[in-house]
């Protein structure tokens, strides 16, 4: 990303910094915030210059649209810091284009890019210092859209905020996964939502998530919203197989995002020579391939996580473990995205980018 060419971004700094006060060497995930904020306003049919102001609580009118009709999306990306202190993002005009396809499904006013990109890179540069360097840590980013116009007609809003907070934070998971699939609710479904990154996708999860924890598991693997199946995410990530040799994922949908990180996958184990498929998964397959010793890997791939291997899954009441295997392609694939993403390796495929 380039650095502010097109947009002069007015930047209110705090007058105290907190960052002293943190401990870097044990930072939960998305807990921690820095100093500063980028908030912009969607007012009189136009978005307005983005501004650079102190993190702090925002206020909205009890009518304002977001809590009564749920206009609401948003992103996650990462910064990193390599030992030089450069600074780098990773496929951030991914990130900045399905952003806005969210917002068109959601009717959202969509967001112009020079906004986004120059407001992010201008913030970057201020929070600097915010980007933790040990293993596995990250400056998280969240830019977010919602409606703030204000009224009780359930109609678009015609007032809007785009905001993007950091948090420094370490890893996202840790220890074994074991995940349930789920049969009775579903993610999303066809010609709904799913493919957009929208607030209420994942409020919409978090019950029959908490009914697979009170079992003993830790996630659930959403399958179609017609006949349960075919797997498609897992929790709220996208979902990987490897069967025998061959790594396969479940293709993009009405019902299922377009991950960053698992088109990333796909490249990259493509690159590696690794066979990889774009297909449909029965639920049965995935079970007499667990059954017969063919399942070697399952695993769920994002930005927040990376890659969290799955360590065995629930079916009606049986439990079907995934062997230890030397050499995971999970471990393998991790290593050659992180490596990336923190300027350890070379990038053939021209992801990385400097802030």
């Amino acid at each position: 990303m380039a650095s502010i060419t097109k947009n002069v971004i007015d930047i209110t700094k705090v007058k105290t910094s907190k960052i002293e006060s943190i401990d870097f060497n044990n930072l939960a995930f998305g807990q921690v915030f820095s100093d500063h904020m980028l908030t912009c306003d969607y007012k009189d049919g136009k978005w307005h210059m983005p501004k650079i102001e102190p993190f702090a609580p925002i206020s909205l009118i009890p009518s304002a649209k977001i809590f009564h009709y749920g206009q609401s999306i948003f992103e996650g990306m990462k910064a990193y810091k390599d030992c030089d202190d450069n600074v780098f993002l990773f496929r951030p005009m991914e990130n900045i284009k399905r952003m806005n396809i969210s917002a068109k499904r959601l009717s959202i006013p969509e967001l112009p890019e020079d906004y986004f990109q120059d407001g992010l890179n201008a913030l970057l540069n201020l929070e600097k210092d915010w980007i933790p360097t040990s293993e596995g840590s990250s400056l998280y980013i969240r830019p977010f859209i919602f409606a703030s116009g204000e009224g009780f007609r359930a109609t678009p809003a015609d007032e809007y905020k785009f905001i993007i907070a950091c948090a420094p934070s370490g890893s996202y998971f840790a220890g074994e996964v074991k995940v349930l699939i789920e049969e009775k609710y579903s993610r999303s479904a066809n010609g709904g939502v799913g493919y957009a990154k929208a607030g209420g996708n994942y409020a919409g999860q978090f019950y029959p998530t908490q009914l697979a924890k009170d079992k003993g598991y830790q996630q659930v693997i959403w399958t179609d919203d017609t006949s349960h199946e075919y797997i498609e995410e897992a929790g709220a990530m996208n979902i990987f197989a490897r069967i025998n040799d061959t790594l396969i994922t479940a293709p993009v949908s009405d019902r299922i995002l377009d991950g960053i990180t698992r088109k990333s996958i796909i490249d990259i184990a493509k690159a590696e020579g690794i066979n990889t498929e774009v297909r449909k998964v029965k639920v049965s397959e995935l079970i007499e391939a667990s059954k017969n010793g063919s399942l070697k890997e399952l695993f769920g791939a994002g930005t927040a996580a990376v890659i969290s291997p799955i360590a065995g899954f629930g079916f009606r009441g049986e439990d079907f473990d995934l062997p230890e295997i030397e050499n995971p392609f999970a471990t393998r694939l991790k290593k050659r995205i992180v490596d990336i993403q923190t300027n350890k390796a070379d990038d053939p495929f021209g992801w990385r980018v400097k802030v």
